[in-house]
């Protein structure tokens, strides 16, 4: 697939703050790649000169073909962007507001009736259509610029905390939507929410200080945790330091963490040495041994664990960890 955003060497200052340090990717059509980072470590600067409603201290962006700095009506053509805190027009409604927007986007007539109509049941708006923005709740006021993103069908979207503010049930249709338009689209979400990783992205970007520090798949980031492929497991607490024992002088195993007392049982987590699979490892010993265990289950890794890891780790400028 051909890719639809290519960033290149991207560099913002702001006075003597570096804001964004040589970031570059490419993006897909069929991607949605999650953009990860700290406050302030350059994801909205970054997210802005793609859309080119900043423009870099130095480096590229091309967006469909468009040059972004040379060509960027071109290049905002074929753009979506529901910048940070969704920024409307507080005296219209929904319903004007989108009707504005479309004029802008060049839709007019019946097909502009449609969509409108269209969009507005996707992100459902309909029961707050005729109440002006101002009033709207903030996950409401999310939802119109969600609208305003997506009306004119773009190849590309560029979504900064899509979900903030909304309630689980807003946040599930949300990811639903976006996970029904990725296969034609090239998109791009700025999150603080990890399980937004799992639930819609096909990638992940970690950024902080400015720099990219991390660009591969969710798998490829969760297999990076200390508890990616561990093995979880419940036994009578009297058996606990026998187990413990046991495992823990296993060559595949680097060690066992205690969890929490359950009644007369106690959980237990064995950590792979090498990150490899244990399961069967874990499983033999403990058949061997004669220990009643439950809850015998694989663990995936910590997303939270690897995120601290990889942001508070300092690396030299243009260092990018690829999976």
């Amino acid at each position: 697939m051909e890719n639809l955003i290519e960033v290149r060497d991207l560099h913002k200052s702001f006075g003597s703050l570096h804001a964004v340090n040589g970031v570059s990717l490419n993006i897909r059509r069929g991607e949605v790649l999650g953009f990860l980072g700290p406050n302030g470590a350059g994801k909205s600067t970054t997210m802005k000169m793609i859309t080119g409603f900043i423009g870099p201290s130095s480096g590229s962006v091309s967006v469909c073909g468009h040059d972004v700095g040379t060509a960027p009506l071109a290049a905002k053509e074929k753009i979506g962007y529901l910048p940070e805190g969704a920024p409307a027009y507080g005296e219209m409604t929904p319903s004007q507001f989108l009707d504005f927007i479309a004029d802008i986007r060049g839709l007019g007539g019946a097909g502009k009736t449609a969509r409108i109509r269209e969009v507005v049941e996707k992100i459902n708006l309909g029961g707050v259509l005729n109440q002006s923005i101002e009033t709207l709740s903030k996950g409401f006021k999310r939802r119109v610029g969600l609208a305003q993103a997506i009306l004119h069908d773009p190849e590309v979207l560029i979504l900064d905390e899509p979900t903030d503010g909304l309630d689980p049930n807003q946040k599930h249709e949300v990811r639903a939507l976006i996970r029904e338009m990725a296969p034609n689209k090239a998109i791009i979400i700025s999150t603080h929410i990890l399980e937004e990783v799992d639930a819609v992205c096909t990638r992940a970007a970690i950024i902080a200080r400015g720099q990219l520090l991390f660009l591969g798949t969710p798998a490829e980031l969760q297999a990076r945790s200390a508890r990616h492929n561990a093995v979880t497991m419940n036994v009578p607490a009297s058996d606990a330091a026998a187990v413990t024992e046991r495992l823990g002088g296993l060559p595949d195993i680097l060690r066992i963490e205690p969890g929490e007392t359950l009644g007369a049982r106690q959980r237990l987590t064995a950590l792979s040495r090498t990150g490899n699979p244990i399961f069967d490892v874990v499983h033999g010993a403990l058949r061997a041994g004669d220990w009643a265990f439950s809850e015998l289950f694989v663990e995936p890794g910590h997303l939270d664990e690897v995120f601290r890891t990889i942001t508070t780790v300092a690396r030299a400028p243009g260092e990018v960890t690829h999976s």
